[in-house]
């Protein structure tokens, strides 16, 4: 196929995805909710020490970055092998890998991107200062796009599972850890006025490997569960 037509179809998965996930936007909010929640709760269950809230605030930010993305992630594939979506993709000729980058990107749209526009409010609630707030959103940005490439991977592998949430976390969460690494240490850094541009730098690192891999590990997944 010429490069436009797949390059064509491509869009067409990412437009439907967004369309979809804009019917339901329960789904769509749910994530941020959770998000926002551990920010407002965390501090209550610690002393009212601002030194020490601070301190906490790089791993919080990120692990709840982290259980909010996985929210979404088992039902990432299992509603279009049901209506029989997969199958069609397969059958359209064009590169299943590329496809599902296209279905990957958008459920970093919809997931990912929305909990960056909330990070300086969670931020915010943690002690987080505003001189940290860029350099926070833009490693987030990134290490959420990690998190749904390589979730998306982990969600196609366990597609037949009968069990998919508990397989899913534990073929995701390792895989994570150098994501929350440098992603805290980034925002770590910039809340002490310090250069965080290696640590941003690796999590860039991250999203181009994953965007290399990723698209090809689910496509097999993808392959494997509808044999």
């Amino acid at each position: 196929m010429p490069p436009a037509r797949t390059s064509e179809a491509v869009w067409l998965v990412y437009a439907r995805e967004l369309r979809l996930a804009w019917r339901r936007w329960g789904q769509l909010v749910q994530p941020v909710v959770f998000f926002v929640i551990i920010g407002a709760v965390f501090p209550l269950a610690l002393a009212p020490e601002p030194l020490l809230l601070q301190t906490l605030a790089p791993g919080v930010v990120w692990v709840g970055a982290l259980l909010s993305s996985l929210l979404g992630l088992e039902s990432l594939f299992k509603t279009d092998r049901e209506d029989g979506t997969l199958e069609q993709l397969l059958l359209t000729g064009q590169p299943l890998s590329l496809l599902l980058l296209g279905k990957l990107l958008a459920h970093w749209c919809v997931s990912g991107w929305p909990l960056v526009i909330a990070s300086p409010l969670v931020g915010a609630m943690l002690g987080v200062p505003a001189h940290a707030q860029a350099t926070s959103m833009l490693a987030l940005w990134l290490g959420t796009g990690v998190m749904s490439l390589l979730g998306g991977a982990g969600a196609a592998l366990t597609l037949a599972a009968q069990k998919g949430s508990v397989l899913l976390s534990v073929l995701v969460l390792p895989l994570m850890i150098p994501v929350i690494i440098f992603g805290a240490r980034a925002t770590d850094l910039a809340m002490h006025a310090e250069d965080a541009a290696n640590a941003v730098w690796l999590l860039a690192s991250l999203m181009v490997l994953a965007l290399t891999l990723a698209p090809v590990a689910t496509a097999a997944a993808v392959r494997i569960s509808l044999e």
